[in-house]
């Protein structure tokens, strides 16, 4: 007898399965928390509002390791790889070519650190390149020579930018024309520094003479560090803007940003699928009714709507239509449902239904009074967000207004008044004399610091107002403020943030002498 191969019967049990919104909700919350102390805490030891005795932020003490008890010298800065000195270029160029040059010189500066100091840092490990390119005319293949000559008067050495040979003078002239590339490895800081173009034929002059000269110098200041050893962090050019997006400031804005973002973000996408489900709750309530009006019980009224569109209710629908046809009674499938929900909107709908249905009244009136009432509470929130909207574009409005004016100032009023007292009037804190009024020097990076501070909590406010006025949760306001103060850093960052402007001073220049002059008989001791 052949054997009966047995059928199998799948059963898809939707059962109902514990909801962790709450907890994603609380692991975001202190994951956020985590990352956004850290960050404040990295804004705050790298402010001035931690005194330490050798004056350094805290955050440099902690991460060099210095002890804050003792003043660090260049040596210690040196040792600490975010505090070591690279140099920076800073070129003189000529300008308007020399004409007619038979011989013609003159002076320039080298800057760079004094030993007072470098102290006991070798000054061998800090060489200083100069760099020189020289572009010569001439209608006749004229041979000339360029010197250039120490404080002391001193030939120096150079090679060219092909490391051929090495010499004191070069004798390059090209019918036509002829240039220069030429490479000293290393020019100390000094004063009284000489350039000099010599044509080697007496009798002839050379028409014009273009030079440039760069050298690469020390100024005490690590890449990553302003002048007030406070962190501007390592410069990025995207799209040909100069940003420094890790600067101390920024860490204010991203601790509060990510304090109060990520969890806004997480709880309003929630609500807004919540909203979807009571949008269509009194669609349900309503043919629920007519259904009951037609003679169906409960039981199969669900069942049979479970085929209908309800658009983010349909899962829901079916999921009690499921849970109906398992036998559970019609009160217990609406408990959960109201339960997975979990508005208030839906509890009290529910909740009206399920006591009808137990005292056995006309519950298809009942249904239709649920149906009015939820759609008139949409209804009146739905007007409520149209009203305020008009009020929340009007907070956006003012923030941004207040933005363009901090950045305007920062841009142009800050720069402008600290220039223009930034002379010598022989008081140690600097400034300007107007008649008996001295305008002190002011420090421009102390009032884009306060701007920003400013923006930032602004932003916090506003936002936070406009979410409350528009949804009564407080998460839409931080959503908003979240948006607000990025927009605020990106106006900081790309506008207000230059170098001068953040404490970053432009490398020194070489202080050209204001004329040329004729060379005497060339000096080699």
């Amino acid at each position: 007898m052949a054997r009966q191969k047995k059928t199998q019967i799948k059963v898809d049990l939707d059962l109902p399965k514990d909801d962790t919104t709450m907890a994603k909700l609380y692991t975001i919350i202190g994951i956020s928390l985590l990352l956004g102390i850290s960050s404040l805490g990295f804004w705050i030891i790298n402010t001035d509002f931690i005194p330490t005795q050798n004056g350094q932020p805290m955050f440099i003490n902690m991460y060099c390791k210095f002890d804050p008890r003792f003043q660090t010298t260049y040596s210690d800065n040196q040792s600490c790889d975010i505090l070591q000195d690279t140099p920076s270029p800073t070129t003189w160029e000529s300008g308007d070519p020399w004409r007619g040059v038979g011989a013609r010189g003159q002076d320039f500066d080298v800057p760079g650190l004094d030993d007072d100091t470098l102290g006991t840092y070798p000054r061998s490990l800090m060489p200083q390149q100069m760099t020189v390119s020289c572009e010569v005319r001439d209608t006749k293949p004229v041979p000339f020579t360029v010197e250039i000559r120490d404080p002391d008067g001193y030939l120096l050495t150079w090679h060219d930018k092909s490391l051929k040979h090495y010499s004191n003078a070069t004798n390059t002239a090209k019918a036509q024309g002829g240039g220069c590339d030429l490479v000293i490895p290393d020019v100390q800081p000094g004063e009284g520094y000489t350039i000099a173009f010599i044509s080697n034929d007496e009798s002839e002059t050379l028409d014009s003479v273009a030079f440039s000269i760069s050298i690469d110098v020390y100024d005490g200041i690590p890449d990553n560090m302003n002048n007030k050893s406070l962190w501007i962090g390592p410069e990025i050019k995207p799209l040909g803007f100069s940003l420094r997006p890790i600067i101390f400031l920024n860490w204010f804005g991203f601790g509060i940003f990510i304090i109060i973002y990520p969890a806004s973000v997480f709880w309003e996408k929630q609500m807004k699928a919540l909203n979807e489900v009571e949008e269509k709750f009194p669609d349900f309530l309503r043919d629920l009714a007519e259904y009951w009006k037609g003679g169906l019980s409960m039981t199969v009224a669900v069942q049979t709507l479970a085929n209908s569109e309800y658009g983010a209710l349909n899962d829901d629908v079916k999921k009690m239509a499921n849970q109906i046809s398992w036998g559970i009674a019609f009160e217990v499938v609406i408990h959960q449902f109201a339960e997975r929900v979990g508005t208030p909107l839906v509890k009290r709908a529910i909740s009206l239904i399920t006591e009808a249905n137990r005292a056995g009244g006309k519950i298809s009136d009942i249904l239709v009074t649920a149906a009015n009432d939820s759609r008139e509470i949409k209804f009146l929130e739905g007007e409520r967000a149209r009203v305020i909207s008009s009020y929340i574009a009007v907070i956006w409005v003012s923030y941004m207004v207040f933005l363009l004016v901090i950045i305007m100032m920062g841009k142009i009023f800050i720069p402008a008044i600290a220039g223009s007292n930034a002379g010598d009037s022989g008081d140690d804190e600097g400034g300007a004399q107007i008649g008996n009024m001295q305008i002190r020097s002011i420090d421009a990076l102390f009032f884009i610091t306060v701007f920003y501070y400013g923006v930032t909590m602004q932003a916090l406010g506003n936002g936070t107002m406009a979410g409350l006025m528009a949804t009564g949760r407080v998460t839409a306001g931080f959503k908003i403020a979240g948006q607000m103060i990025i927009v605020g850093l990106l106006g900081f960052n790309f506008i207000v943030y230059e170098p001068q402007l953040i404490g970053l001073s432009p490398p020194p220049g070489l202080n050209p002498a204001t004329g040329t002059y004729t060379p005497g008989p060339a000096y080699i001791p």
